[in-house]
Parts: structure tokens; sequence; C-alpha cells
């Protein structure tokens, strides 16, 4: 298995370096179930947030080029079941996906509750003021 950056993702995806995109694609096509690509929560919150802030895609796209991601066969996703439970809080609440990532994180690994001092994630389930 090997390490996915942002970069080598976002490059994948957008195709908006000719050399970068080439050779992104490359690593990509290669990847198998026998030798996958990690991709890690934190390249995964960062990319979303490239394709939101730099690159102006909607969350529908966004939702969509997540759940391919998920179900890449040559992909290991950190936190699959968070990933996917925080792509529902974007599409049908209009959440933040960072904020609803840590959020289904935090469940994940037993957290009764995130404490937070930003009042768009004190909205989500499980989140409460700091």
């Amino acid at each position: 298995m090997i390490g996915l950056d942002t970069n080598v993702l976002v490059r994948f995806l957008v195709l908006d370096d000719r050399a970068q995109s080439a050779r992104a694609t490359q690593i990509m096509e290669a990847l198998s179930e026998a030798d996958p690509g990690f991709v890690s929560a934190v390249v995964l919150a960062e990319t979303v947030w490239v394709l939101e802030r730099s690159y102006r895609q909607d969350r529908a796209t966004i939702a969509r080029v997540v759940q391919e991601l998920l179900s890449a066969d040559g992909l290991v996703l950190e936190h699959p079941e968070a990933v996917a439970i925080a792509m529902s809080s974007v599409r049908d609440a209009g959440a933040d996906f960072a904020d609803a990532l840590i959020g289904a994180i935090a469940a994940e690994v037993g957290c009764t509750r995130t404490l937070t001092f930003d009042r768009g994630a004190q909205r989500l389930p499980g989140f409460e003021a700091a």
C-alpha cells in the first residue's frame, strides 16, 4: 500500500496541470486491490476543501467524487464509515465536510460528544458548544 498526498489526488481529479495530472493518472491507474493507495482522513478533508474553494465544485459533484473514491477497488480510505456519514451530512444538511468528518470520527471512536466554538458545527449531531 502507498500513501497518497492531497496534491496527487487533486491533480488526478481535476486534470489541471499537464505533467502532474499525467503522472497522477499513471499512479492512480496502477493501483489495485493487491497494491492499493491509502487516502487518509486529512487528505480527504483537504481534497474536499480544495475542490470547493479553489475549483468551485458544488456539493453534489463533491459528494459523487467522494462516493467514487469510497468505492474504488484500488483505494483504501481511512475511516470509510465516518466518511460516508460525513458525506450524508453534507448532502442532506449542507454541513461543512471537515466538521462533519470530525464529528463522525469522534463518534466512531466512542466520543459521547464533540465540543466546539463553531456555531455551524454545533448544529451537527454529536456536537455541543464548548
